[in-house]
């Protein structure tokens, strides 16, 4: 007695184009990846201008400590010779899992060179971070990750 293979397999063909089809709809139907930065937009059209103000802190020859002490995050802005940059304003931006939105602090100068922003409580875990100091038209950029 022979058998024929072929129903079978046209069959098995049919089935299988049909659930993967299922399958893609519902992908297409999903909500796919979330935006967790909704000024991501123009952020990359200011990646130019940014990149410019990054070298012109480096040929200015700055430099960023970061320190950490419970809730307290401490810069310390310096020149090429060690000595503090003072009138800098400076942001801390955060990036907090789960919010769609930047949380954004500003840093307040303390001493020469020094700038300080307190963590709320509510921070917690692994936070993306991204520090922002401005002079005078010069600009440094730091990104930072924090665990408060």
């Amino acid at each position: 007695m022979k058998t024929n293979i072929y129903p079978p397999l046209i069959l098995l063909l049919i089935v299988s184009f049909l659930v993967f089809s299922a399958w893609c709809a519902f992908q297409a139907a999903g909500l796919g990846s979330r935006v967790t930065d909704a000024d991501y937009y123009s952020k990359g059209l200011k990646y130019t201008s940014t990149e410019v103000e990054r070298r012109a802190a480096e040929v200015l020859g700055w430099n960023l400590e970061t320190s950490l002490d419970g809730r307290r995050l401490t810069f310390r802005l310096s020149d090429h010779d060690g000595r503090a940059i003072t009138g800098a304003t400076g942001t801390l931006y955060l990036a907090i899992p789960g919010t769609a939105e930047n949380v954004y602090l500003p840093l307040a100068e303390t001493g020469p060179g020094r700038y300080l922003v307190t963590l709320d409580k509510r921070i917690t875990g692994a936070i993306q971070a991204r520090i922002e100091l401005e002079r005078r038209g010069a600009r440094l950029n730091r990104h930072l990750l924090l665990n408060p």
